[in-house]
């Protein structure tokens, strides 16, 4: 696994061993970051079940301008911890060691909102909507925010009328659904 392109591309990543922790295939998250390459630039990133930091990681290297980055598991946090020394954007990240809920409720009592979130939760965590709406009644999510949910094909979020799915895209097993606020 590597950065793939920006400031910081080439530059390995590590990511733990075992089920545990499935990070995005380079291909997926360079097609992804092909999609994504005008929503880098000075974007807040918000990056829940980080597992390795590579989503947030590689937004920091196209840009972006800085990036908190949260899961509870011990292994995917020692990867993500070595990953942001390896990519040298320690001053720009943050890591927050929480389930997503605890997460949310400390970044709640912060006031800050963010650009583009990454929501890729273990494919058995079907409430990638409930998240969504979790994050908007906590305050956190920007008015132009772009949400990335990665999920196990045809389980997309379960969106409610604030949201839309702008975009799905298909990788084998694995689609990527990107979430924006409805026109009203």
């Amino acid at each position: 696994m590597r950065i793939i392109g920006g400031e910081a591309r080439g530059r390995t990543l590590l990511a733990p061993r075992g089920q545990t922790t499935r990070p995005t295939q380079d291909y997926v998250r360079e097609s992804l970051f092909n999609i994504l390459q005008f929503e880098c630039p000075g974007a807040r990133v918000l990056d829940l079940f980080a597992g390795t930091g590579a989503l947030s990681l590689e937004a920091l290297s196209r840009g972006a301008e800085c990036a908190v980055l949260s899961d509870c598991d011990h292994s995917a946090l020692s990867c993500i911890r070595r990953n942001i020394e390896q990519v040298r954007c320690g001053d720009r990240c943050r890591v927050i060691p929480r389930d997503y809920h605890a997460a949310i409720s400390q970044l709640a009592a912060e006031g800050e909102t963010y650009d583009l979130v990454f929501l890729d939760p273990p494919y058995r965590m079907e409430n990638t909507g409930e998240m969504i709406d979790e994050l908007e009644q906590a305050g956190l999510l920007a008015p132009e925010v772009l949400v990335v949910v990665e999920h196990r094909r045809g389980l997309g979020p379960k969106l409610g009328p604030e949201f839309r799915a702008a975009d799905l895209r298909h990788y084998g097993d694995t689609e990527i659904t990107l979430v924006r606020r409805s026109k009203r």
